[in-house]
This record gives structure tokens, sequence and C-alpha cells, in this order.
């Protein structure tokens, strides 16, 4: 099959790139990410997105627009419901480009990450499928979850330490309170 696979960083690409093109799908990638803050984040993982796919000849279709208030104005009100926005808003974005470019699936390296909600991806990515007329691809890629991790650090890659959004960024750094 011709997939679109959305990118959302190197690191997780590394796993699911690797064993879809085990089982000869051909593949093309597509970095969309407007959920990344700040602006030196969102560059380190285009400029990683780049650097990897350069080295394993993916090509791959790069939304290099800094998106970032689009994002922010969808998810300011109700921060709890923000990766609902996330998942759907890149998912719609891949696969309305997969249909537009005669794929015939499209599928997301988010499913590499045991941190994100894989039955909402599925749900969002069958919903869009039917949507679009282009057939979603899911995969439960954590399997390869330390494999992945290995062949980036292998590969000197920038590793980030968070999902990419604001609010994720303050959970990962920002002292809890221990009430």
């Amino acid at each position: 099959m011709r997939i679109l696979l959305h990118l959302c960083c190197a690191n997780c690409a590394i796993y699911p790139v690797k064993i879809l093109r085990q089982e000869h799908h051909q593949l093309t990638g597509l970095f969309y990410n407007h959920n990344i803050h700040p602006y030196q984040e969102f560059k380190r993982r285009l400029d990683a997105v780049r650097d990897y796919a350069t080295r394993v000849e993916l090509p791959v279709t790069i939304h290099e627009e800094y998106l970032v208030e689009e994002f922010l104005a969808q998810v300011a009100s109700h921060p709890s419901r923000r990766c609902d926005y996330c998942y759907l808003s890149r998912l719609e974005s891949t696969a309305r480009a997969a249909a537009k470019g005669e794929f015939d699936a499209f599928s997301t390296t988010l499913l590499y990450s045991r941190y994100q909600q894989h039955e909402k991806i599925r749900e969002y990515g069958q919903s869009l499928a039917e949507q679009y007329g282009v057939s979603f691809l899911y995969r439960d890629f954590r399997l390869g979850w330390r494999e992945g991790i290995d062949a980036s650090k292998a590969m000197g890659l920038y590793r980030q330490q968070y999902c990419g959004c604001i609010y994720s960024e303050k959970e990962r750094y920002y002292p809890r309170s221990r009430n």
C-alpha cells in the first residue's frame, strides 16, 4: 500500500517506518505539528525529522508554518480536552492530504508512544477514513518502544522530553503541589 504517515517527531517514526517498510509498504511522511511550543522546540523537532528522513530516504511533506496560535485558540478554554483537538486536527490534515495524494491509507507515528491515547487516535482515524474515503491504518507500534529509543540514541537524534504542547511542557517541568 501507499501510506501517508503523519510524523509527530523523528524518534517516534523510527520503529513504525521500519515495520511498515518490512511489510513492503510505500511510505511518505507528513510533518504537521501546530501544537509544539516554544518555537525552538518546533525547530529542533523539524530539523530532526529532516535529518532522519534524509538518512532513511523517506520522502516527507513538511508544513513549516509555526501555527501555535491556531492550536492555542482551539484549546485554551478547555485545556483538559487539548489532546482530542490535537489528535483530530493532525489526523485530519493527514487524511485530507492522503485522499488528495491518492494514497491507499494514512496513519500516524503517535501510535508508537505509550503516552498517547490509542483508542481515541483509532476512533478519530477511522472516522476520518470514512469522511475522506481513504483507509486508516491502525497499528500498535508500542511493541518497539525500546528499539526506537535505542535507535534514536545511536543516530544522535534530538530527543524531546514532552509531547510538544505548552500544557504538557508545564506538566513535565512545573513542580506539582505536594498537598
